[in-house]
């Protein structure tokens, strides 16, 4: 059910030509009616069981969406689209392995994900070797664009790799700024999960919120799978933090906040993209309100063109949450769709057409659903906005967009 397989078709393009066995497919029943047509496939990596898989799936069928519509419309005549994919259950090893499994797929020209930016460290190499297309929706620790001396010497280290997610320099400083300037908070405790995603993200936030004036009250960090905080509970409550900031996933962050406000301590939780789902909300319940969290763009129900995109996912009844990184993925893959596009001639995909597709990727530019998509020489997104939510009643409301530059 989450992995797709696909029956790949090849046939001579024409009498001792090129066999598409590294770039593309023959399939002769064609949904888009071209006769013959070639028939390429955009892998799909996520966490599609277990943790984070209401994000996960969220990507999946964004990026399906996407696909359907291309086909739909003829977006690339004689190409057939389909997607395939992978659960890397928020594993880097498997995550690693998915990676190796989709570029063994000759038909495969692009890759959307994965969702964990500590996955994308295994994957990059993989892709970057078979000179594979990979686009993030939702990765956003800056070392996997800008080299790990990203803060004083940035250097691409894999020019196959690309998000629609702005980084989280952004995104942990745009926290820092509205907890100290909007919410009024002097004090805060930071805890991390430390994962890549995770422990980046807290070390910017605590960067920028003593660089605007703040104080840290104390830190520490979990384990992904932890479910008794009590011990961290108490730390928190002794320190006089009036603001707890957490850098991880929803799935442990969901029953810290909880935990800390049967405690007693009624301060609130402020995290990143990965807490942004309806499941943190329903599973914290009642102590989920007041609680805030950052996440890329500006949100997707506001966005005239996501109307259509929003539509589809709820008509076609796709599980998982597509407001976290749902638009992100579509775009992703429509950068993908657009890619193949150009280096397309005469109905016909050249013997390189992963390395072209790479290269006409990195040259796109278009209005998505989720706003302008192109990409800086970093492979990374100019679209920098981002939005803070906080919980009220039993949803996630917006309370200010906007983008930001880091205090040196």
């Amino acid at each position: 059910m989450r992995q797709r397989s696909l029956v790949i078709l090849t046939s001579v393009l024409t009498t001792g030509a090129l066999t598409l066995t590294a770039c593309g497919s023959r399939d002769s029943d064609n949904k888009s009616g071209d006769k013959g047509g070639v028939t390429v496939t955009i892998g799909v990596d996520a966490p599609l069981t277990g943790q984070n898989s209401a994000t996960g799936l969220g990507i999946q069928y964004g990026a399906q969406i996407a696909v359907d519509d291309a086909n739909k419309n003829h977006t690339v005549p004689g190409v057939t689209f389909k997607i395939k994919a992978l659960d890397d259950k928020a594993l880097p090893a498997t995550g690693q392995q998915n990676a190796t499994q989709l570029v063994a797929d000759d038909s495969v020209l692009g890759v959307v994900g994965p969702l964990n930016s500590g996955v994308a460290t295994q994957m990059q190499q993989v892709f970057e070797t078979a000179n594979l297309v990979e686009i993030s929706p939702s990765n956003t620790a800056p070392e996997l664009t800008q080299g790990k001396n990203w803060q004083t010497s940035k250097s691409r280290p894999f020019k196959t790799y690309f998000r629609t997610a702005t980084t989280d320099a952004s995104q942990g400083g745009f926290a820092a700024d509205y907890a100290y300037n909007g919410l009024k908070k002097k004090k805060v405790f930071v805890v991390d999960d430390k994962q890549t995603y995770g422990a980046g993200l807290a070390k910017i936030f605590k960067e920028q919120f003593t660089a605007q004036g703040g104080k840290i009250a104390g830190t520490d960090h979990v384990s992904v799978g932890d479910r008794d905080f009590s011990t961290l509970v108490t730390k928190i409550k002794n320190s006089g933090a009036d603001l707890l900031y957490y850098g991880g996933q929803y799935d442990e962050s969901e029953v810290l906040t909880k935990q800390l406000k049967d405690a007693g301590a009624k301060i609130p939780l402020f995290g990143g993209d990965g807490m942004f789902t309806p499941t943190y909300i329903k599973t914290a319940g009642k102590a989920a309100q007041g609680d805030l969290v950052t996440s890329i763009g500006v949100p997707v129900d506001t966005l005239p063109a996501a109307k259509d995109f929003i539509a589809a996912y709820k008509a076609k009844k796709y599980p998982g949450d597509y407001g976290t990184y749902g638009s992100y993925s579509y775009d992703a893959a429509t950068a993908i769709i657009k890619a193949v596009g150009q280096v397309l001639k005469d109905g016909k995909l050249p013997a390189d057409a992963r390395a072209q597709v790479v290269s006409a990727v990195q040259k796109t530019s278009f209005d998505g659903i989720s706003g302008k998509i192109s990409f800086d020489q970093y492979g990374d997104t100019t679209n920098k906005q981002l939005t803070v939510y906080q919980v009220t009643g039993d949803e996630w409301k917006s309370v200010k967009s906007g983008t930001f530059e880091p205090k040196s």
